[in-house]
C-alpha cells in the first residue's frame, strides 16, 4: 500500500508542477499557446482556463490524501 501510494505521490506531484506552470499569469502563459487567450469569455476567463483550474484541484487533492495516507501509515507501522 506504501509503495502505491508513493507512486501516486510522485505522479500528482509531476503533473501539479506541469499544471501549474500552464496558467496563465499576468502575462499570458502557456495556456495561451492552447487557445485559452483566443476564446475569452465575458468573465475574463476562457473555458480551457476554467478546465484547467478544475484539473488542478481534482489533482492537488489526490496529492493531499496521498501525503495524509502516507502520514498516517508511517506513524502507524
Amino acid at each position: 500500500m506504501e509503495v502505491v501510494l508513493n507512486v501516486l505521490l510522485v505522479l500528482t506531484s509531476t503533473l501539479l508542477v506541469v499544471l501549474i506552470l500552464l496558467h496563465r499569469g499576468k502575462g499570458g502563459g502557456l495556456s495561451s499557446m492552447f487557445g485559452g487567450a483566443a476564446s475569452a469569455s465575458l468573465s475574463g476567463s476562457s473555458v480551457v482556463e476554467k478546465n484547467l483550474n478544475r484539473l488542478t484541484i481534482f489533482t492537488a487533492l489526490i496529492w493531499a490524501v496521498c501525503i495524509v495516507a502516507l502520514g498516517i501509515l508511517v506513524k502507524v507501522g
